[in-house]
């Protein structure tokens, strides 16, 4: 029987074997990260062929959103149990499948459902690339591995559009679908291959499963609430109960994990000053990333009167410094103070945003896409050093539920984020029923407003 220890693995393809480790899991993180965003271009296909309108198509999007951000928090009681080999092997396996089902979905309701067991499938596997890392890597070489490995969590948004709108106006959306299952099967087959397994695992202990109705409920009526909220009128009344049974259902899992045994979140690592000050960067990370992700192109396209060929190869700049910097980002995470690498990419951002929102009509193609750079720097700086940040400081019996809570710290933000701008953009101002440039500013002054407020817990993360 081929040994999958930790021991047997560096025997058997030396100290590389690491960074094979790596590869697997970026492409399951690649994988899903695209999922989440690809099908926006086949939207309006969707609807078409199944006679469907928004207050429908919208769940495709928000259903894949709300499972993946609930199910990021189960991977810690899943590592423990099973271990990452079988675990992301298991999970790469089922979205496989599931994406295949959704290929071949029949009627929009078993198109639905397919995108939310998508979400819950990614939302297992993005955590697992930043555990194995803190697991496999020295502390001098995490910084360099996360900025490999974030390359998948980073880049996949930006190229998730073009390889949907390619895919749609080539072959069909259904393609959409079919287009994460060879990656994720190859995924299954090199986790099987390059992952180790445990040399012990914990004493079984019962998983949190109210604890989890709890959360992915408040979380998925709080993007339905902001949904809502774009079409106002006659939504008062609904918004607002929506909003007190958020409210409870956030108060009653609050209380739920403060008196379970073991609880989904581990309320006492958020005690932990620099883990509590880089879970708020985490949010404001992914803010960012989705945010912007959403903001320029609708931006450009809009209010600039760019086609989607030019939204996208304004972009591309963008995301091939993004690449260059990920690598130096992390190696500087291993010997610099994290706190101040995301300090100044807090900075980078923010100012990438307010150029964006004091941009006028006559602006070139060439400082728009010097702006989108400069925030790129930005993210490419944030995510390597919140990480080693964040869980550095951690036991090993502890990087499971920690790398669970930041990746679901961004996600949130991501999520929150992504629904509040384009709430903002709604209630800006509009002429002949397009959003104009005051609207856009509004959003972009909102964007470069909460990143600026997160710098302040950040400031105080000695680590």
């Amino acid at each position: 029987m081929t040994d999958q220890s930790v021991e047997g693995l560096r025997a058997r393809y030396g100290d590389r074997w690491r960074w094979l480790a790596v590869v697997t899991v970026v492409l399951g993180t690649m994988a899903t990260v695209l999922s989440a965003t690809v099908v926006n271009v086949a939207l309006h296909d969707i609807m078409v062929e199944f006679g469907i309108g928004q207050g429908q198509v919208h769940w495709l999007a928000t259903g894949f959103i709300a499972a993946m951000t609930t199910t990021m928090l189960a991977s810690a009681w899943l590592l423990d149990r099973f271990g990452v080999r079988i675990t992301l092997s298991a999970a790469m396996a089922m979205f496989t499948l599931i994406s295949l089902f959704g290929g071949f979905a029949p009627t929009p309701e078993t198109l639905i459902a397919a995108r939310i067991g998508q979400g819950a499938m990614a939302g297992l596997m993005q955590p697992m690339g930043m555990y194995l890392v803190f697991r496999i890597f020295p502390a001098d070489q995490r910084g360099q591995a996360m900025g490999i490995y974030g390359m998948g969590v980073i880049l996949a948004p930006a190229l998730g559009p073009v390889l949907g709108g390619f895919l749609v106006d080539q072959f069909h959306w259904r393609w959409v679908m079919f287009a994460p299952a060879p990656v994720t099967l190859l995924g299954v087959w090199m986790a099987l291959r390059f992952l180790p397994t445990p040399r012990a695992r914990p004493v079984h202990y019962p998983f949190d499963l109210a604890g989890m109705v709890l959360l992915g409920s408040a979380i998925a009526l709080t993007l339905e609430t902001l949904n809502r909220m774009q079409n106002w009128s006659g939504e008062t009344a609904r918004v607002a109960i929506q909003v007190a049974v958020v409210i409870g259902l956030v108060v009653g899992f609050v209380i739920r994990e403060r008196r379970v045994k073991h609880p989904l979140i581990r309320l006492a690592l958020l005690r932990q000053p620099v883990f509590l000050y880089a879970t708020i960067g985490a949010m404001a990370l992914g803010l960012a990333l989705f945010g912007s992700t959403y903001l320029i192109p609708l931006f450009v396209q809009t209010a600039l009167g760019f086609s989607a060929t030019e939204a996208g190869l304004l972009m591309l700049p963008a995301g091939i410094v993004l690449g260059m910097v990920f690598p130096v980002a992390g190696r500087l995470a291993d010997r610099k103070s994290a706190r101040g690498l995301v300090l100044f990419g807090m900075v980078m951002f923010a100012g990438s945003a307010v150029l964006f929102a004091t941009t006028g009509a006559l602006v070139g193609f060439f400082w728009l896409a010097l702006w989108a750079v400069l925030g790129r720097i930005g993210i490419g700086f944030m995510l390597p050093a919140l990480s080693t940040g964040a869980l550095n400081p951690l036991p090993p019996e502890q990087l499971g539920a920690g790398s669970s809570t930041v990746n679901f710290a961004r996600q949130l933000g991501g999520a929150l984020g992504v629904n509040v701008v384009a709430l903002t953009i709604e209630f800006g101002e509009h002429q002949q029923g397009l959003p104009t440039f005051s609207a856009f500013a509004s959003a972009w002054w909102l964007v470069a407003v909460f990143v600026a407020l997160a710098a302040v817990p950040v400031w105080k993360m000695r680590a």
